[in-house]
């Protein structure tokens, strides 16, 4: 970067990985998933001593907090940090703590160092610990911000390296600085918190007390988590039961299960979310404009996992008594998987359960019933995993330096063979008819990226010729060209003639620079939601997943397609031009992908009403690009659809099968195309006729078949009939009926066989079923004779099972039965 300090406000949410406070939210006074975290930064710049001063002035000229009651803290070997702090504090208001509490480090390797929290001690009211060494629940003594000082970096084996540039990272609550000014008891009791607490006590008609510790914490819980959500969702995330999606999905259920507590029984959330909007929507206007599809998403999602905890709701009841009686206080491994693979619940939404009810689990057991599952279900193919060596072609780089691509339009273009790779080593030389890879120093072949796929065609001169299958870039700074060399021989150093498949090409810009109209038109039809989740472009096609909650209606298909073509027919010229990424972040007419990673220059697409950042290729007109249809819209994750379209020559091949189909059913239907939806209505009236003269004509069929059938009585005195007759398994119920109109107390199972399976049907009458005959458990007694299974209710039960040819024997040994 061309700068080496930077302050920040950012959006954060905390509800996984190495620091989590998820299970505290809700519990303490303190900690939240959705905080605006301040901070300030130096990238090889000032360091410990500036640091420390900053964080000084900020907390008593900017926030004014009394100096009396900041206390520093440091990591137990900082003698510097200690130094510094000293020349504003008393040493003796200055605590060393060890590693957990005073050394931040990302991970188990990585830049690392230690760190300075400041404390402000909010006073006795809040606990009689004197110093933040005695305070273990952190109230008294309350962390809002913590400086730190990142000078290693830890190594895989544990030895930390002092870094070349040491520097800064802080953070600072925005919500916890604001409880201290404002004197709340806690980061709830804050304007914005409070705000929607307000509102969840409308909704829920009942009242916040800050001090009930049975109910305040599920009025904490909802506030908190429904801003992680919304704001999640406006920036494009979803629920699911993966990566991101998943722990949106963990927070909306907790949410959820904590509103059980407050009385609701069914979706709230979206009641809440005005309340949201109208407090913090003037500073974050994504808030405003996806207010929609948040509720949307949020009820949605509600309504599935409130059907999901009425499926399992009186289980999960019994299985958290069970445990509360247990002597362990532990959900048994058995019924925490139970839970997990019947009800769907994640296991850490199980062990949130738990810790809400004081409860722990069967870690163990539950691992051991998991694994069992996952080998029971493992398929037979294995997956082999294959390993691309990276240093094959890093020093490759070291040496010649990076290939590049070349936009000159030029029909032929000459550049030096600067490596040839054969069978995953580099060569000198590639011989006729061997598969291998070319580089070069330049190159007008565009290399599989961004979605768009590799150019095709040939590198050759006089006594050789390399056709090009595929381009890559499968390391930074390297292009190689995939193919095999027809005739003659290549070596380092020569110099070929690149021609590129230019039919080819161009159709892959056409449908590149679709990519971009479609893009557009999404925005305009659905909203300024919608964020780009992948693309692949080909000749053939393009394929451009989004984010997005549900399914696009007809309507909007059609509406998408008129404006892309719209668009072609003004046949606007496509214009790039190259910016500082500084510059480029700095215009919000130009969109941006967040987690692409862009270097300091970067390449803009502009159609007028459309700028990208985007280094394909790309046509001159819009015009060029001729026709645009969908070709298929579908889900393929959660929040994610995709959309498969084509363009020019191909998309005309769209509208002409569609012609087709219409002329050959208006031929089979023998009339005319304008008249053919009359036709259609006609034929489905006939249909729908002729199928209710086929119920009443089998209805009189089942009627006569069940007068015909004789009651008889076992010597017991139960009446009962049982027959194997010859109809369909779906109609003996209907003949079952039809008999128990006719033999209000009786007994009647029937059986039947089609080509692959014997059936039976049990119906017993509510006066037999009170003295003791049950349909299940007469079905249950058989079903072992015909080798099926089945199930049902004392009045009724059926089963079906593959041994049809002992159907008769099962008839038999039911009349034994009753």
């Amino acid at each position: 970067r061309d700068y080496k300090r930077a302050t920040t406000s950012q959006k954060c949410i905390r509800a996984g990985g190495t620091h989590n406070d998820l299970e505290n939210v809700g519990h303490t006074k303190r900690h939240l998933t959705f905080f605006e975290m301040l901070g300030n930064f130096s990238f090889g710049d000032y360091f410990k001593e500036q640091a420390i001063q900053y964080a000084w002035e900020v907390s008593t000229t900017i926030f004014g907090f009394d100096q009396e009651r900041l206390f520093p803290t440091v990591y137990k070997d900082d003698d510097e940090a200690f130094a510094i702090w000293s020349r504003y504090v008393p040493a003796a208001r200055i605590t060393r703590f060890g590693e957990k509490e005073n050394f931040w480090s990302m991970g188990d390797v990585g830049p690392c160092g230690p760190c300075s929290e400041l404390l402000y001690d909010r006073g006795e009211k809040y606990g009689t610990a004197k110093n933040p060494l005695e305070d273990t629940t952190g109230e008294r003594f309350l962390e809002y911000w913590n400086l730190v000082f990142m000078q290693y970096n830890k190594r895989s084996d544990g030895v930390q390296e002092a870094l070349p540039k040491p520097s800064i990272d802080t953070g600072a609550g925005l919500e916890r600085v604001v409880s201290l000014i404002q004197n709340t008891d806690s980061v709830f009791e804050t304007d914005i918190l409070r705000g929607l607490i307000s509102s969840i006590e409308e909704e829920a008609k009942l009242k916040y007390d800050l001090l009930d510790e049975k109910r305040a914490p599920a009025f904490r819980v909802i506030a908190d988590h429904l801003r992680s959500l919304s704001f999640a969702i406006a920036d494009g995330i979803q629920p699911s039961n993966v990566d991101r999606g998943y722990v949106l999905r963990k927070i909306l259920r907790r949410a959820v299960r904590y509103g059980k507590q407050l009385g609701f029984e069914e979706p709230f959330l979206a009641r809440i979310l005005p309340r949201l909007v109208q407090l913090m929507g003037e500073d974050y206007k994504e808030l405003v404009t996806s207010q929609n599809r948040i509720a949307e998403i949020l009820t949605s999602e509600e309504e599935a996992f409130f059907r999901t905890l009425k499926r399992g709701g009186n289980i999960l009841n019994q299985v958290i008594q069970a445990a509360k009686g247990d002597k362990s206080h532990n959900i048994s491994g058995e019924d925490a998987f139970k839970l997990k693979d019947t009800y769907g619940l994640p296991y850490e939404e199980i062990q949130l359960i738990a810790i809400d009810n004081n409860l722990g689990i069967d870690a163990a057991k539950y691992a051991e019933l998991e694994k069992q599952a996952k080998e029971k279900s493992r398929g037979a193919h294995k997956q082999v995993e294959q390993v691309v060596e990276a240093n094959l072609y890093e020093d490759f780089v070291k040496k010649h330096g990076e290939t590049c691509f070349i936009r000159e339009d030029k029909e032929l273009y000459e550049s030096e063979v600067i490596g040839l790779i054969y069978q995953g080593s580099f060569v000198n030389k590639l011989e006729a008819d061997q598969d291998g890879m070319c580089i070069l120093k330049e190159t007008p072949f565009y290399p599989e990226m961004g979605g768009q796929i590799g150019d095709t065609g040939t590198v050759e001169n006089k006594s050789a010729l390399f056709e090009v299958s595929d381009c890559k870039s499968p390391y930074k700074g390297v292009i190689v060209h995939i193919g095999t060399l027809k005739k003659g021989h290549i070596t380092v150093g020569d110099h070929l003639r690149c021609e590129i498949d230019r039919v080819r090409r161009q159709k892959i810009a056409n449908n590149h620079t679709a990519t971009h109209l479609l893009h557009f038109a999404l925005h305009k039809v659905l909203g300024e939601h919608i964020k780009q989740a992948g693309s692949v472009v080909d000749p053939e096609h393009l394929r451009f997943d989004f984010s997005h909650h549900k399914q696009l209606t007809e309507e909007e298909i059609r509406k998408i397609e008129e404006l892309v073509n719209e668009k072609i027919r003004e046949n606007i010229p496509v214009k790039t031009y190259e910016l500082s990424y500084e510059d480029a972040q700095k215009r919000h007419d130009i969109k941006q992908f967040f987690g692409e990673k862009y270097g300091s220059r970067v390449r803009v697409i502009d159609i007028d009403f459309s700028k990208e950042l985007c280094g394909g290729t790309h046509t001159s007109y819009t015009g060029t690009i001729g026709y645009f249809r969908i070709a298929k819209e579908a889900s393929i994750a959660a929040g994610v659809r995709r959309i498969e379209a084509v363009s020019g020559k191909e998309a005309e091949q769209i509208a002409f099968q569609a012609d087709d189909l219409l002329k050959t059913c208006a031929d089979k239907l023998k009339t005319p195309q304008t008249k053919l939806l009359e036709r259609i209505d006609k034929l489905g009236d006939e249909l729908k006729q002729l199928q209710n003269d086929l119920k009443a004509f089998k209805k009189n069929q089942l009627a006569e078949l069940a007068a015909s059938l004789t009651l008889k009585t076992s010597t017991t005195g139960v009446p009962y009939l049982i027959f194997q007759v010859n109809l369909k398994p779906d109609e003996l119920r209907l003949l079952a009926d039809e008999l128990s109109a006719r033999h209000p107390s009786s007994v009647i199972a029937l059986g039947c066989q089609d080509t692959e399976k014997a059936h039976l049907f049990i119906k017993v009458s509510q006066d037999l079923v009170g003295k003791g005959v049950k349909a299940q458990e007469l079905l249950k007694k058989v079903l072992p004779l015909i080798e099926g299974n089945g199930g049902g209710r004392p009045d009724s039960a059926q089963g079906a099972g593959k041994a049809k040819e002992k159907l008769s024997q099962a008839m038999n040994e039911l009349a034994a039965l009753i």
